[in-house]
């Protein structure tokens, strides 16, 4: 819950500063006691920031930089919405097709082969949205002005 209502001041505010987190796995819930295995912080702050995500340095008067002449900050401005985050996949037990379908309300479906598989292999299914994709243009728009 901490994690989603600092997310959720981030979009009122527009500004946040984050520290490095873990995203747990067996080993880290036994490790720091945790009460159960919970969903990756990072995640959780993308997918309520609609995956636009600007990384800037903060920098400090009286703290010496390693680098002395620099005076401006590198941003790195992040589009992390679906795409891998929100991807499928499963591991194919083996020999057959591997189908991409989308499906419109009203329509015939669209089909695409992806593979054809000759024995067991993976597969990852990955999508991202038009309004995901504008939003993070218009970001980083606004940023740069």
């Amino acid at each position: 819950q901490v994690t989603i209502d600092c997310a959720e001041a981030v979009k009122k505010y527009n500004v946040g500063i984050k520290c490095a987190t873990i995203t747990p796995d067996e080993n880290r819930v036994e490790e720091f006691k945790l009460k159960k295995m919970w969903k990756s912080p990072n995640g959780t702050i993308r997918n309520i920031l609609g995956g636009t995500v600007f990384r800037e340095a903060i920098i400090c008067k009286n703290i010496p930089r390693l680098v002395t002449g620099w005076e401006k900050p590198i941003i790195i401005g992040r589009h992390a919405h679906a795409d891998q985050y929100k991807a499928t996949d499963f591991v194919v037990p083996g020999a057959g097709t591997l189908e991409l379908i989308w499906t419109p309300p009203n329509g015939e479906p669209i089909k695409y082969v992806v593979n054809e598989y000759k024995g067991a292999g993976v597969a990852l299914g990955m999508f991202n949205t038009d309004a995901s994709i504008v939003d993070f243009a218009h970001s980083s728009f606004q940023y740069a002005l």
